[in-house]
């Protein structure tokens, strides 16, 4: 019997189990259970592990898994979910905190119990203006990996369909890429609907795709910051920085967070999928 308490949380519709796993005794190498424990139906469902671990160099580190049990440098909406339940287990000495991330550090400040800011890692490796089988758009690091595509309406786009050609085209392996349908809404506005890389499915929300979207909107379309990015779940993410030689810099999300419920699970019991009849 593997008892392990979890909470779910979700931020701006983009929903997480999270687990404090300072003693780090979570199965982090057993991908088939970690996938069960996110999977629909059968586990607790949910877009994203997330493990808080000890680390040398901050208050602690962000584990995140997605749902297929791979691990990714990092998720904005599960940054800032992460940043309050390190709060809450006292894994952070306070509301402003730095952790840990394949993607580098990371700074966040619970501003109230229901609203996060994290400082996002620089972007990088900008390529814009690609043709990708077709479908014109930006290609941008922040965090992870996003293909940014330009839409007159978001309401009329196969997301999955055209999402997952993308995001397995040829233009971006070996890893693939998070594919971003946006309809800009100049001065100031983005509505965001995201095929994301490990959900293999539209999500509820991107963070990293939000600060992307905020990317491209301030350097190719003339859009202002901040940049308020509405999300497939109604909620709204605020993304903030300065303008520097022609580029952003020093880019800030902010947005709400929820603590939805607590419980204990078993991980022996999970359904991994693979039991015979």
């Amino acid at each position: 019997m593997k008892l392990v308490h979890f909470v779910k949380m979700h931020g701006a519709g983009n929903d997480f189990v999270l687990i404090d796993d300072r003693t780090e005794e979570f199965p982090v190498h057993d991908h088939l259970r970690l996938a069960a424990l996110a999977a629909p139906r059968t586990g607790i469902a949910c877009e994203g592990v997330i493990l808080v671990q000890p680390s040398s160099v901050a208050d602690f580190r962000m584990v995140f898994f997605n749902p297929d049990g791979t691990e990714a440098d990092l998720c904005g909406n599960g940054a800032r979910c992460v940043a309050a339940f390190a709060k809450e287990v006292g894994a952070a000495r306070g509301h402003a905190m730095t952790f840990e991330t394949r993607a580098g550090l990371v700074d966040a400040e619970v501003l109230d119990p229901g609203h996060v800011k994290v400082w996002m890692p620089e972007p990088k490796d900008r390529r814009y203006g690609l043709d990708v089988d077709g479908t014109k758009g930006d290609f941008i690091i922040a965090g992870v990996p996003h293909f940014i595509v330009p839409c007159d309406s978001v309401a009329n786009i196969d997301v999955n369909g055209l999402g997952r050609k993308l995001r397995l085209a040829a233009a971006f392996e070996p890893e693939g890429t998070n594919v971003d349908f946006v309809q800009f809404c100049p001065p100031n506005k983005a509505i965001l609907r995201t095929y994301e890389r490990g959900v293999e499915a539209e999500s509820g929300a991107c963070g990293t795709g939000a600060v992307a979207t905020a990317v491209v909107a301030v350097e190719t379309k003339g859009l202002s910051l901040p940049i308020h990015v509405h999300t497939s779940q109604g909620f709204n993410l605020t993304v903030d920085g300065d303008w520097r030689r022609a580029k952003g810099t020093g880019f800030t999300l902010t947005g709400p967070v929820k603590r939805v419920f607590e419980g204990t699970i078993d991980l022996d019991t999970l359904d991994l999928g693979n039991e015979m009849e």
